[in-house]
């Protein structure tokens, strides 16, 4: 096929990008670049099968595709939080944008949505059926409340107008291709570590996450792309395991044997306690759970970074 991946030069899309190549798929590759970088697209650019095209989704595109992958708006609170009217806009027109593409051409769309849909959670795990606990007007809610948006934009234009939408709910994420200053948790535990920096928690480190390596979740986003029928639910895509702040520090210090000291500064507004995804639907419908555990992939994204440093 011939997909539009939008998003493309980031941390996902470069992943994905490598993954759609091999299999065969032309890839027409889209970023503003923003937050995405043109190194990530290098080692595609001699690629026949491969086109980049740098263009901002909050602006119509007409292009002749098979499928469309929606991966474009900043994932860090540090990057989504710095322009939010941005993020904004580019979750709800950008949304809408890529749907009329859909619509027109009458293609399926598989849209990235978010783990934060479900706030600050009240129950754990989240499933998939939990309207969440979202603060509307917060600093994060440019991201929350854009990407709830997003879902009822593709679950409407399903419902109004028969289109193939589709819809993933990813968990925290992590691996190579992660920007140093990408300012997530686990690349920001793993270069302050590896430069003997202190280690910021945010908070008194008890706050949990699940942890997915990044070629687990590119197995389940084109599981998700290849199910013959669209589903009329979204999709929890993460790992299960849970983990505190204060253990990932200390296995992060651990594995690379850093002599960084850990630093508990204040919580931020509208941080999430907990987050663990339940992926019963996952498992059912697309066959589909993670494989790579916590040590596996923390060792391949140490060495990633390592590499990334001495440069």
């Amino acid at each position: 096929m011939r997909i539009l991946l939008t998003g493309a030069a980031g941390f996902l899309g470069s992943h994905l990008t490598a993954r759609l190549l091999s299999e065969g798929h032309s890839v027409v590759a889209i970023d503003n670049l923003s937050t995405g970088r043109i190194k990530n697209m290098g080692p595609f650019v001699e690629n026949d099968k491969f086109e980049f095209m740098e263009h901002d989704v909050r602006d119509p595109i007409t292009v002749e595709v098979d499928q469309i992958l929606n991966f474009a708006c900043p994932a860090s609170p540090i990057h989504y939080q710095s322009d939010p009217v941005r993020t904004i806009e580019t979750n709800f027109l950008g949304m809408i944008n890529l749907l009329h593409l859909s619509k027109a051409r009458d293609i399926p769309l598989l849209q990235a949505s978010t783990s934060e849909v479900y706030g600050d959670p009240d129950i754990s795990p989240q499933p998939e059926e939990y309207w969440g606990n979202v603060n509307p007007i917060g600093i994060r809610s440019c991201y929350d409340e854009g990407k709830r948006a997003s879902e009822t934009l593709c679950f409407d234009y399903k419902r109004q107008y028969g289109i193939d939408t589709r819809v993933i709910r990813i968990f925290n994420t992590y691996g190579p291709n992660m920007a140093i200053a990408d300012g997530r948790v686990v690349s920001n535990f793993i270069v302050q570590a590896l430069t003997d920096q202190d280690i910021t928690i945010y908070g008194d480190g008890s706050q949990t996450r699940s942890f997915c390596f990044v070629d687990d979740l590119v197995r389940g986003i084109l599981k998700m792309m290849n199910l013959p029928y669209s589903p009329d639910t979204p999709i929890n895509l993460g790992n299960p395991n849970e983990f505190t702040m204060l253990e990932l520090a200390n296995k992060v210090i651990q594995m690379t044997k850093s002599n960084s000291k850990i630093d508990f500064l204040p919580l931020p507004e509208d941080d999430p306690r907990q987050r663990r995804p339940d992926i019963s639907k996952a498992i059912s419908l697309l066959n589909w759970r993670p494989e790579v555990e916590l040590d596996e992939g923390l060792g391949r994204t140490i060495e990633y970074f390592s590499g990334e440093l001495k440069q």
